[in-house]
């Protein structure tokens, strides 16, 4: 990958998940970025540097990471991502790489004294897995993954109209293309913890 085409991906991954129109998918990644421009800024050698150390995929996946991990993608600059992003990588490439193991026992502590339906019940406020999640204590992935499963977001979104939930939803929704997994190999994973078989 060229550097130009290293800070493309990064403009297109940061509307992608800043911007409530923009989709990287469809869109195919494109920006309305120039080589002139590139030129021009002053922080250029982070992206030759990010070039040159990545593969294609790795450079996507670098950036992905970053955004969905930080806490205002809109405010992640190239600099500080390449000077502390590595470890937000790091830690995303163990956690994906070892989903199921991640899923299972995050899904075990949010099932811990409570059914499925308590589980993601929003009557009074944050459900628990949603807790679970501002917590730390339960990744975007898994939330993510047992959205695939029951389809909450679309309830909560109903349902819960706070700031809070509406940043947590985008960044669901904006991450879960990102995210490949098998769905019915979760649906089984989850339906041994409720039902203890």
């Amino acid at each position: 990958m060229m550097p130009f085409d290293a800070y493309k991906q990064y403009l297109s991954l940061k509307n992608h998940f800043t911007k409530e129109k923009y989709d990287y998918h469809k869109y195919c990644g494109k920006s309305r970025a120039t080589v002139k421009s590139f030129y021009k800024r002053k922080d250029r050698f982070w992206f030759e540097k990010l070039a040159r150390n990545k593969s294609d995929r790795e450079v996507v996946e670098f950036f992905v990471s970053n955004f969905v991990t930080c806490t205002d993608p809109g405010k992640l600059w190239i600099g500080e991502m390449i000077r502390e992003g590595e470890g937000r990588y790091t830690s995303w490439k163990r956690r994906t790489q070892s989903l199921s193991y991640v899923f299972k026992q995050e899904m075990e502590s949010v099932l811990a004294n409570r059914d499925i339906n308590d589980a993601f019940a929003s009557l009074n406020g944050h459900s628990p897995i949603l807790k679970g999640y501002l917590s730390g204590d339960v990744s975007l992935e898994t939330m993510v993954i047992c959205d695939k499963i029951l389809g909450y977001r679309t309830d909560y979104d109903k349902k819960l109209t706070d700031p809070v939930w509406e940043t947590v939803s985008m960044r669901m929704r904006k991450y879960s293309p990102f995210l490949n997994i098998d769905v019915f190999h979760y649906k089984k994973i989850l339906k041994e913890m409720v039902h203890g078989t």
